[in-house]
């Protein structure tokens, strides 16, 4: 669950489900999924879609969780089973994060599960690595752990060419950058980012990391790129949820909480 449909040969179907993703429609995504539900690959995906609509939104737990079910009972081998690992231990971060109810000890277990059911090799492991940093950046408070687990994500998304993850992996190594004044380094990883949204046409992700560039430039850059960001976020019908705040004040955004996750 990272960069489905965005490349060139894509099936027509992850294509559909990545343009309806890539504007906020996790929901109609879904249900173009649902008829092969029975399939573990189709599956995860489905679920993932769901999360992440809760990550975004904040709403849609219990179909979450029910899509996240599905996925674990149809598993069928170590790699399937800790793919379905990884979904659950970034819902049970979700939550936390966005204070619905504190999942931490649920979100570190099941990504330590991931941990050992996924090969060294797998596919799977950058974006467990990174969702491993975002529990220790945001709910153990441990930005040199978060570096480390970035730095494996973006490594290992760029062995694999995964341009979605990677702009997830610039995003927030760049954040952490922010939180230490290297301005430099931070706006070079947001512009990264950005860069890479743009081109794949993630409009949900974009607003925020156009709102995190605006905080490592000077006026009156950054007060058009804070603009931008409003007006993206309102034609997407306020989404992320978590970002409204923070564009009226006009204050640092937090990292998205991603995708993708990585998907925000």
């Amino acid at each position: 669950m990272s960069g489905y449909g965005t490349t060139a040969g894509d099936d027509p179907l992850q294509t559909a489900v990545w343009r309806l993703r890539s504007r906020g429609c996790w929901t109609d995504a879904a249900a173009l999924l649902a008829p092969r539900a029975a399939d573990p690959a189709a599956a995860l995906e489905r679920a993932g879609l769901l999360v992440e609509r809760c990550l975004f939104t904040g709403d849609g737990w219990a179909e979450a969780e029910d899509a996240l079910r599905t996925a674990e009972a149809v598993a069928r081998d170590d790699e399937e089973r800790g793919g379905a690992a990884c979904e659950r231990g970034r819902l049970a971060y979700a939550a936390t994060w966005l204070g619905v109810r504190d999942r931490a000890d649920e979100a570190r277990s099941a990504l330590g599960r991931a941990a050992a059911l996924l090969a060294p090799t797998s596919p799977g492991r950058p974006l467990l690595d990174f969702r491993r940093g975002l529990v220790a950046e945001h709910i153990a408070d441990s930005p040199q752990a978060a570096r480390a687990a970035y730095r494996r994500a973006h490594d290992g998304a760029t062995a694999q060419g995964d341009t979605l993850l990677l702009s997830f992996t610039w995003h927030h190594q760049a954040g952490l950058a922010l939180r230490e004044g290297e301005l430099a380094e931070a706006r070079h990883g947001f512009a990264e980012s950005l860069r890479i949204r743009e081109e794949l046409g993630y409009l949900i992700g974009t607003a925020p990391t156009l709102a995190a560039l605006a905080d490592c430039e000077p006026e009156p850059e950054a007060s058009r790129l804070r603009a931008e960001a409003g007006r993206l976020f309102r034609l997407l019908g306020g989404v992320p949820v978590w970002l409204e705040s923070q564009l009226a004040a006009g204050i640092p955004p937090q990292p998205s909480p991603a995708q993708p996750e990585p998907a925000a």
